[in-house]
Order: structure tokens, then C-alpha cells, then sequence
């Protein structure tokens, strides 16, 4: 026994030795810089003024779009990185987590829902950080539908729609809702399943 952990390749992605200085990681960070920016428009002009909403909306959309490609860059330039895979969630659910939290406040989305879906981000973070010694769990493909449809559900709900629009924005939050806790099921049996081979 050399009382080293071994990593363990089904569930956990190998380390790499890249520096956690690249523009992958940057564009993360930049997502977590916007975060003040969406509040400060999404609640401007007591929450309800079209044009703000639309400007928060417009800012919503970018630190979202900077997840798509931070992940696509760090994974064609070899950039992938042990902060990069901690720091991309946890930008996410900051974003994510404001614009639920504001919704809410606002009286567009029901506390439930909110509820839900941070108690679920927040466990998974969590997880990742409980199994953190053995390997970090990358985001699975349903993990990934989940942030694509709460991101799409977030940004209908921030613009100011009304009659049939903001039916289907109800509709795909009620989708993403349904995935977010399936998913996290899934997340937490991957987590018991890493400890349980490690142990082994």
C-alpha cells in the first residue's frame, strides 16, 4: 500500500497538468463578472419595465453563451482543467441561481419551482466536492439538456412575453424541472457508485 487514491477512469476524468490561466477559464470568469450586471437590469425600474427586462434578458444570453464555448474551447485546445470543471458549475448556478431567485421575487415564478431547482444545484455541488478526492464527476448528457433547457426557460421568462409565448415559456420550465430532478438522482447514484469503487 503506497496510501495513494487512486483515480478511477469510468467516473472520473484524468488530471491534466494545463494551466488554470486560459481563456477557457476566463470566459467562465466572465460569466460570474455579468451576474451583477443581469440583477441590477432585471430588477431596474421595479422589474417590470420592458426595455430593462429585454437589456437583462440580452445579458442573460451572453454569460449563457459563454458556457457553450468555454466548454468547446477548453475541449478542442486541450484546456480542460480540474478548476475549470469545478468553476463552470458553480458559474452556472450563479447565473442560473440569480435569475430564478429575481424571478421569483418578481412574482413571475413560483417559489416552488426556484426552490427545486436551486435545492437540487446546490447537492450536486456539493457531491462533487464530497467526491472531489477520488475524481471530479463531469457533467453528464442529461446534466447538460437540464442546463440547455433551464437556460432557454430562464431567458422566455425574463423577456416580457404574455399569452401563447408565455404559455411555452411555462411549458419548458415545467420540462426542465422534471429533468433538473431526475438528473440529480442520477448525480448523486454516480457519486455512491465513485465512493463504493474507490473503497473497493
Amino acid at each position: 500500500m503506497t496510501g495513494i487514491e487512486p483515480r478511477i477512469d469510468p467516473l472520473a476524468e484524468p488530471v491534466t497538468t494545463v494551466s488554470a490561466w486560459n481563456i477557457a477559464n476566463g470566459l467562465t470568469m466572465l460569466r460570474l463578472v455579468l451576474v451583477p450586471f443581469f440583477a441590477v437590469a432585471l430588477f431596474h425600474g421595479s422589474g417590470h419595465a420592458p426595455g430593462w427586462r429585454v437589456t437583462a434578458w440580452a445579458i442573460f444570453a451572453v454569460a449563457s453563451l459563454t458556457d457553450r464555448i468555454d466548454g468547446e474551447i477548453a475541449r478542442k485546445r486541450g484546456l480542460v482543467t480540474e478548476f475549470g470543471k469545478l468553476a463552470d458549475p458553480i458559474a452556472d448556478k450563479a447565473l442560473i441561481g440569480t435569475a430564478l431567485v429575481g424571478l421569483s421575487m418578481l412574482g413571475d415564478l413560483a417559489w416552488w419551482v426556484t426552490v427545486v431547482i436551486l435545492v437540487r444545484e446546490v447537492g450536486v455541488t456539493l457531491l462533487r466536492f464530497w467526491v472531489i478526492r477520488h475524481g471530479v464527476m463531469a457533467a453528464s448528457r442529461g446534466g447538460k439538456v437540464k442546463t440547455l433547457l433551464q437556460g432557454v426557460a430562464i431567458g422566455l421568462l425574463v423577456l416580457p412575453l404574455s399569452g401563447a409565448l408565455h404559455a411555452a415559456a411555462t411549458a419548458v420550465m415545467t420540462a426542465a424541472v422534471a429533468l433538473t430532478v431526475v438528473t440529480g438522482v442520477d448525480y448523486v447514484a454516480r457519486a455512491l457508485r465513485l465512493r463504493r469503487v474507490v473503497r473497493a
